[in-house]
């Protein structure tokens, strides 16, 4: 998606740039992306703001060089200590950054070697001069559990625990609302005598949404969705928003959450615990068993769960006829009506298969197995969606009949890159499907739902998704609506998690101002502006930082079957080989092109694949092989594999 706040003039633009492992930069330019020769980079690192001027083009792709380096993303740097001659280096984690680091260390320590320890950049160096940087922290030695997880955070400018100052606020605040206020009680609709439930992971601490089922006399329901009032705990200009802020979304690792907010608010105050009344700003719809909305209203509310369900003891409800199992079913029926709308509609269905693991007291990974997909899970994902869409809606309509003012948080995702799908495209033929794009400027999310559709239950399906999401802009948080490409939604918003994610809890805020009257400024619009693009960009280091601890423990967990065999799909083809994953563990590794012996084999770039000079033998993205692993490098999170020689690759 374009960036709205990024400056550029003809030859010169502004922006964030990332730096391949190839040392080639990219910067987002005009709906595209801007290419950066390791010889232009002018010693910008991976994340930093920079000024780029506009060079020329070069293959069709613009291309440019840094004249400037506006801010810098990473003071601290987090990696392994090694010596070379005199001097103690640290080796960044990040495989984005390449130059090592000159320590200096604190007179009277002696940090050991090979440990991971966390520095302060004192001098950015140049193209020939290494960086200079503090000795911080010390986190202990490479490879222990605790010290790559603590890693993987501070990579990704991520910290665990709250200051002190932060810890006494939310006591205090928890000492002086918990039992809740009758004046606040007085305040707001009553759903205690409401049936109303939870429904999350069987591991899960906060519990931030639920649901409430009532049968109405017109033969409707009414079904609220009911969000934890966090904005009544979490004020404007308290050390805990401003933490809040910074942190910008909770973090979920393979073995741990890092909270938005502390535990005392995110896991008790504010959390919809069974038995126990709380505060809720909620949704209300009068919907018939179809699916069809006659009505809502937004309110802030006082509830009581009956029940707090895991998704999988709500599907056994379901299904045996169990506790609430009427009012659960009921809310399925409607929940697969709804999201069968939205496919009609054109929303595009993402879904890929995702893992989990079961660790030992030492946190080894000993089984890894795919995340099954319920109904109750589309349940809630359903009324959720529903919640979001409405909200968005209403305050869009709001500030357009109030003459414009006011401002929101939006949830958008704007059309693809017209290149981007050109891609897609020839990636999708390749493998043997057809998706044709005739004008890509008027391609709808019908017509990817379409081509997904086509593939579902296919070996390649989660090949192809994976590719069509990675062909797709990135969903962001804007004070301009845009509509939801993904979803088919003209309007939506993030409104039902604000215990674990920033923007939520801006836009809770922004919606009682407007319910009691009162208007945002400009200046508070330049701010919310700013406060989305900070969040968006918190929300991919998050992502980074979870796909980071998940890629850790497969490697971890292959570490332990070399020389075994596995069945997988190859994922990718360069030059050097192929990319498997395995189709259980989900865990990618490569496949040497020198390792596969009987023949000197050449990439095809048209075919997607690796093919035999002298046999024709080939190997295309998507086919299912044999292999067996035969290097787990855990410190580089990188597996090695070889195709086993005697077995021949499966058909698709």
């Amino acid at each position: 998606m374009k960036n709205k706040s990024q400056k550029h003039t003809n030859k010169l633009t502004e922006g964030k740039i990332a730096i391949s492992s190839k040392q080639t930069g990219y910067v987002s330019y005009r709906d595209d992306s801007l290419e950066i020769e390791p010889q232009y980079l002018k010693n910008a690192w991976s994340g930093d703001t920079v000024l780029v001027e506009v060079i020329g083009k070069k293959r069709g792709a613009y291309q440019g060089k840094v004249v400037k380096i506006v801010s810098r993303a990473h003071p601290q740097v987090v990696g392994t200590i090694v010596k070379k001659d005199e001097h103690l280096l640290l080796i960044p984690d990040s495989k984005r950054i390449r130059k090592k680091i000159i320590l200096s260390i604190p007179e009277g320590e002696t940090p050991e070697l090979n440990y991971k320890a966390v520095a302060t950049i004192t001098s950015w160096g140049s193209q020939f001069k290494h960086p200079e940087g503090d000795l911080d922290q010390v986190l202990g030695p490479k490879g222990d559990h605790e010290v790559e997880m603590a890693s993987i955070l501070f990579d990704k400018g991520f910290v665990t625990g709250f200051p002190q100052t932060v810890e006494d606020e939310a006591q205090k605040i928890a000492a002086a609302e918990k039992p809740i206020p009758q004046e606040e009680v007085a305040t707001r609709a009553d759903f205690r005598g409401t049936l109303t439930f939870t429904i999350d992971p069987f591991d899960a601490k906060d519990f931030d949404d639920a649901l409430s089922y009532k049968k109405l006399d017109n033969g409707h329901l009414e079904v609220g969705v009911h969000i934890a009032d966090v904005s009544h705990y979490v004020r404007p200009g308290t050390e805990l928003d401003k933490v809040a802020r910074e942190r910008a979304t909770s973090v979920y690792l393979v073995d741990r959450t890092i909270p938005m907010l502390p535990e005392i608010l995110s896991n008790d105050l504010c959390s919809l615990n069974p038995e126990e009344e709380k505060l809720a700003f909620s949704v209300i719809f009068e919907i018939d068993t179809q699916g069809k909305v006659y009505d809502y209203s937004i309110k802030k509310c006082i509830i009581k769960s009956d029940k707090r369900f895991a998704y999988e003891d709500a599907q056994k409800s379901i299904d045996e006829n169990g506790l609430y199992s009427t009012e659960l079913s009921s809310l399925n029926d409607i929940a697969k009506k709804l999201r069968s709308d939205r496919i009609q509609a054109g929303a595009i269905d993402f879904e890929t298969d995702e893992v989990q693991f079961e660790l030992d007291g030492e946190f080894k990974p000993v089984k890894v197995w795919r995340k099954e997909r319920l109904d109750t899970h589309k349940l809630v994902e359903e009324f959720m969606l529903l919640a979001n869409r409405y909200v968005g809606e209403h305050m869009f309509n709001a500030h357009k009949k109030d003459k414009g003012r006011g401002v929101f948080l939006y949830r958008v995702h704007d059309v693809p890159n017209k290149e981007k799908l050109e891609q897609l495209a020839i990636f999708v033929r390749a493998l043997g499907f057809d998706f044709k794009i005739e004008d890509a400027d008027k391609l709808t999310s019908k017509d990817i739902q379409a081509m997904l559709k086509k593939i579902e239950g296919h070996a390649d399906e989660d090949l192809i998704k994976t590719a069509a999401v990675r062909s797709m802009a990135k969903a962001i948080y804007s004070t301009k609506n845009i509509g939801h490409f993904g979803l088919a939604f003209e309007f939506y918003s993030h409104f039902t998690s604000p215990i674990r994610r920033y923007p939520d809890l801006i836009g809770h805020r922004i919606i009682w101002r407007h319910m009691t009257g009162d208007h945002v400024s400009k200046d508070e619009f330049a701010l919310f502006t700013k406060i989305a693009a900070e969040s968006s960009s918190k929300e991919v280091s998050a992502s980074e930082a979870e796909r980071e601890s998940i890629k850790l423990k497969q490697v971890e967990y292959m570490s332990e079957h070399i020389g075994e065999e596995f069945t997988g799909i190859i994922s990718g083809v360069t030059e050097w080989g192929m990319f498997i994953e395995e189709s259980t563990t989900k865990a990618e590794g490569l496949v040497k092109i020198e390792s596969i012996g009987d023949d000197y084999y050449e990439l095809n770039k048209k075919t997607y694949s690796i093919v035999g000079k002298k046999t024709g033998e080939s190997y295309s993205l998507g086919n299912s092989v044999k292999f067996k692993v035969v290097g787990a490098d855990v410190d580089r999170k990188q597996l090695d594999f070889e195709l086993v020689k005697d077995a021949k690759k499966e058909d698709k």
